[in-house]
């Protein structure tokens, strides 16, 4: 069986063909430079939103004043903010207010306060946030949702979900050169608040039919890593894991505002162990994700 044989576009996480994308700040820097990225991949980006910039357009891509125009003109179900971080949690609001199913929220440097209460406003709505300070998500060779470089990606069966963006890319450019495509790669987000958790998109991966085996990449800080292993003891699909950090000293923040280790919890040792006990394969560097991932599924 090929490992990397081309996946139904219909069973997909998170994100799909029938994607319609709602770029938030689309007429920023930001928001421009990779909207353009994400309708060369091939996503469909549908409308973006700028209030005082309806009607112009960015990469063939029309623009709305309003989340609820964009949503009624075009059918938008899923929306990315690339807004600065004084409005952006207003964008988030405007979303899932207007029926948007998905919201991937790029922007950094959200207080935690703000996203506590988005968190519980966007579930009261039954909709999904992913991030802040994330990189997205993407499906390979189907729809690009984010900020990560789409030709590091190849389609097959292994799904990965991360708190950093950069050991992702590391992580997924090592995978794809040892040959082992990607189902879905989610990036949750490294701050402290986050609106999906490790233990929501593995639960979504162990309903994936074309997902045979998931990376979960972690790190220093927070209980998420904990909480995620109590699942992956259940799940009947193999996991690989590596939890950044293990020479961080408690009390200094590494990276990351949810980085860092406070009293006896949230220690890279710590994560390790409990991911170990409910029978996660542990990779000790980066380098190694992509021979246990072999292993894995061989075993698995």
């Amino acid at each position: 069986m090929d490992v990397n044989a081309r996946r139904d576009e219909d069973l997909t996480i998170l994100v799909d063909k029938d994607t319609r994308l709602l770029v938030q700040g689309i007429t920023g820097r930001e928001g421009a430079f990779h909207t353009e990225q994400m309708v060369q991949y091939g996503t469909n980006v549908v409308a973006g939103v700028t209030p005082g910039k309806g009607g112009n357009s960015v990469a063939g891509v029309p623009v709305f004043d309003t989340v609820r125009e964009a949503v009624e003109a075009t059918g938008a179900n899923t929306s990315i903010v690339y807004v600065p971080a004084p409005f952006a949690p207003d964008a988030v609001y405007e979303a899932a207010a207007n029926g948007i199913g998905l919201i991937v929220c790029i922007t950094e440097n959200i207080p935690a306060l703000d996203t506590s209460l988005l968190y519980h406003y966007v579930r009261s709505q039954s909709a999904r946030l992913i991030g802040p300070n994330c990189p997205g998500v993407i499906t390979p060779g189907v729809a690009k949702v984010g900020i990560m470089p789409g030709a590091i990606h190849t389609p097959g069966p292994l799904g990965l979900v991360s708190r950093s963006g950069t050991l992702t890319y590391e992580a997924v450019a090592a995978l794809t050169a040892a040959e082992i495509g990607q189902s879905t790669v989610v990036g949750i987000g490294g701050d402290p608040i986050v609106g999906m958790s490790f233990r929501e998109v593995l639960e979504l991966f162990e309903n994936d039919p074309e997902t045979r085996c998931v990376v979960l990449i972690g790190e220093i800080g927070g209980t998420a890593e904990e909480e995620a292993a109590e699942y992956v003891q259940e799940m009947s699909k193999p996991v690989v894991a590596f939890i950044a950090g293990r020479t961080a000293p408690p009390g200094r923040r590494m990276g990351h505002a949810g980085a860092i280790i406070s009293g006896a919890g949230g220690s890279a040792q710590e994560k390790v162990r409990v991911l170990e006990q409910a029978g996660a394969h542990i990779a000790t560097s980066p380098a190694e994700i992509a021979d246990l991932v072999d292993v894995a599924m061989a075993s698995g």
